[in-house]
């Protein structure tokens, strides 16, 4: 199955996780050279309350700047990483990437779905969402906003995520452009980035 026919970037992308998601998060971060002008921004289900390390960890893997942006929010520029703070939703609005406390969505905040959504308001085509193991729905709206705006939606197989709820759902409620394993993921996402017409191995199926 071909990815990207159009052979646009996809330089924004987005990435949720949950539980049994943090090291695959951290690999496909990783993976993304960090000379590549690419926009990160990653949720990740996390406790308000205890030890603040993720920023460091991912900071450590993807050799990129991490900010954790808080409600005056920051400029979002090629080149960084930015994660969901806890206890705050992470999303962009007008060029701007700030994290807002509002109210909390599958019983979480920071949760994926504000996250995909104003991805998806705010740069259309160039949005990758890609969605990893975890339990519940969440990014499943997420996911079908960015398709609606033209972008491409990835999950993890759901056989391989240690939680399959999150991706599985999605393939039950989506279109979703394909489901592959993580070591698949670590090569098709930046080429898509770079904007490269991707073959991958089997098409996305429930």
């Amino acid at each position: 199955m071909e990815l990207n026919h159009a052979g646009l970037r996809r330089d924004i992308i987005v990435i949720g996780a949950s539980a049994g998601g943090l090291a695959p998060m951290l690999d496909l971060v990783a993976a993304i050279p960090a000379e590549l002008p690419v926009i990160i921004a990653a949720v990740l289900h996390r406790s308000p309350f205890g030890p603040n390390i993720l920023s460091e960890l991912l900071e450590r893997r993807a050799q990129r700047t991490v900010v954790e942006p808080l409600n005056g929010g920051v400029r979002a520029v090629a080149g960084t990483v930015y994660l969901g703070p806890r206890d705050l939703h992470l999303v962009f609005n007008d060029g701007v990437v700030l994290g807002r406390r509002s109210a909390k969505q599958h019983y979480t905040r920071p949760a994926v779905d504000p996250l995909f959504i104003s991805a998806a308001e705010s740069y259309g085509s160039r949005v990758l969402g890609v969605l990893l193991s975890g339990g519940g729905t969440d990014g499943v709206l997420g996911l079908i906003r960015i398709k609606t705006k033209g972008g491409l939606t990835l999950v993890q197989r759901p056989d391989e995520a240690r939680q399959p709820s999150m991706p599985a759902t999605a393939l039950r409620e989506d279109d979703v452009d394909a489901a592959l394993s993580v070591a698949e993921l670590l090569r098709v996402v930046p080429a898509l980035a770079r904007g490269q017409r991707v073959t991958t191995p089997h098409p996305a199926s429930s």
